[in-house]
């Protein structure tokens, strides 16, 4: 399989991968209808840098290191695990605390809980690009995905362009999602939703954050 081949295959089961609701897809539709446009953008920055670092670190052959040492992977997970666990349950608690508003009071606006607030670019960028390089099934995928289709003979130049293309092709997808989750109407009724986004966003999260953490725990 040549070099362009090699290229295509990899982009189109990277593609794949970022279409599959996850942490990083349940992040930008979570945030994008909230904060606009622009925070969108910086989550799917933050969320394809931390992507590229994934990349470099499979090619380059840390990732395995972390794999192989069983004290530096576990330390991954359980703090992978704990942020999701903390971006999950903070969704939900603001999902429940918005239902007894509206239970005591008709109308009450949708909150947020403080912590995960995004109040800057800054943050939005830092959020993303923490959601995605603290999760540990993420450091497997690519470790997999590019010990698998990368050969080792690939050269530097079609190594640095494979790196390059799946960061681009990661930030492009994310962004295009928030730049259509923040259109006008949609915008709209993803505000009325906020709620019931929260809580689906804040049960994906608990579930993958608890399943790591249980999984370390059982091993």
């Amino acid at each position: 399989m040549n070099e362009a081949t090699t290229l295509l295959t990899l982009l189109t089961v990277h593609f794949i991968a970022l279409m599959s609701p996850g942490p990083d897809f349940a992040l930008v539709v979570q945030n994008a209808g909230r904060y606009g446009r622009q925070t969108g953008v910086m989550i799917a920055l933050g969320l394809s840098l931390g992507i590229l670092l994934h990349s470099i670190l499979s090619l380059t052959g840390a990732s395995l290191l972390i794999h192989q040492h069983p004290t530096l992977f576990a330390l991954l997970q359980a703090a992978g695990s704990g942020y999701l666990l903390w971006l999950g349950i903070g969704a939900l608690k603001g999902t429940w605390h918005y239902w007894q508003q509206r239970h005591n009071a008709s109308g009450a606006a949708a909150s947020t809980s403080p912590g995960l607030t995004i109040a800057s670019k800054r943050q939005a960028l830092a959020r993303g690009f923490t959601t995605n390089i603290l999760n540990p099934k993420a450091l497997v995928f690519f470790l997999s995905l590019l010990s698998t289709l990368v050969p080792a003979g690939m050269s530097l130049s079609g190594k640095v362009s494979a790196i390059g293309m799946l960061w681009l092709l990661s930030f492009l997808w994310f962004a295009m999602l928030a730049w259509l989750l923040t259109g006008e109407r949609l915008q709209q009724k993803l505000r009325a939703w906020t709620p019931i986004i929260d809580g689906l966003c804040g049960l994906l999260f608990t579930a993958i954050g608890g399943t790591i953490l249980l999984n370390l725990l059982l091993a």
